[in-house]
């Protein structure tokens, strides 16, 4: 029987009040209530304050460049498919930085869950606006006011293809973890957009302000239905959807390569001759 205490949580850096707190406390329940162990997850950050959690966490774990967390988590998943792979960032580090790595991990389709920290701001370099803030925002670098459309990751991610689209809110512990259950079970590459409160530099998207806002979908939502989620996932405002925005069944990156399928690629023999022979070659 897997302990919670087996995912030992190390000294942060976050500021107290931090919306990232309740979100490691949600995956350290969520992964020992699916019965994993710590050599079995791999948590893969970027650069930020929510892609530190892998830091702070007692699992595998690989710090990337800012942006460029998606490539080597799909790169562990593909030579190890026995891992549970983790993308654990914010939404500058997801959908600023890496913005071209989650179009086209969405099309890859490799079977790995991300996790995005979304607060609307730049935690880690002291305010800035990103790529979510509301039109209008102000901030200490946007005095006037953001003049850029804000992104809609629920849409983009429907629209482009995205087989698991989720949201939670951090102020949420349970539903945040039976979505994070829901992710990591889903077959494909899983979105889960957290709504993550910035105490220090957010002053707008408080916790007050999503708890007036957020509602849970229920069981008259149907998730399957494409054209239904491309709606609800325009909704924004004065209420919120969280839950299973869009599920669709579909085949992984893995399910399409049967020679991978039966057994991860790290087990496979491998010719060291031949190998060390391209290596000449390149040489």
């Amino acid at each position: 029987m897997i302990a919670k205490k087996e995912f030992i949580t190390f000294d942060t850096a976050w500021c107290p009040g931090c919306g990232d707190f309740s979100i490691l406390e949600a995956l350290k329940e969520a992964l020992t209530e699916l019965g994993l162990s710590p050599h079995q997850v791999l948590v893969v950050g970027g650069i930020g304050q929510a892609a530190k959690l892998p830091q702070y966490i007692n699992t595998n774990g690989f710090e990337g460049l800012h942006g460029r967390a998606l490539p080597p988590a799909a790169a562990a998943k593909i030579a190890n498919s026995n891992l549970t792979v983790i993308i654990d960032t914010g939404d500058g580090d997801s959908y600023g930085e890496g913005g071209n790595h989650f179009l086209h991990n969405i099309r890859r389709n490799v079977n790995m869950t991300h996790f995005v920290h979304d607060n609307q701001i730049y935690g880690l370099t002291k305010g800035q606006a990103s790529p979510t803030s509301d039109l209008g925002s102000i901030t200490d670098f946007t005095p006037d006011g953001v003049t850029n459309q804000p992104l809609n990751p629920m849409l983009a991610a429907i629209a482009i293809g995205c087989g698991f689209v989720a949201r939670s809110f951090s102020g949420d512990k349970e539903h945040l973890k039976a979505m994070m259950k829901e992710a990591i079970n889903y077959n494909g590459y899983a979105l889960l957009d957290i709504l993550q409160p910035c105490v220090s530099f957010n002053k707008v998207n408080t916790y007050q302000w999503y708890k007036k806002r957020v509602y849970a979908l229920d069981d008259s939502y149907d998730p399957s239905d494409k054209a239904k989620a491309l709606v609800k996932a325009m909704e924004w405002g004065d209420k919120i959807p969280i839950g299973i925005i869009y599920r669709e069944e579909k085949m992984s990156y893995l399910d399409h390569l049967p020679h991978l399928s039966d057994m991860p690629l790290y087990t496979r023999e491998r010719e060291t001759e031949a190998i060390e022979g391209f290596i000449r070659e390149f040489m």
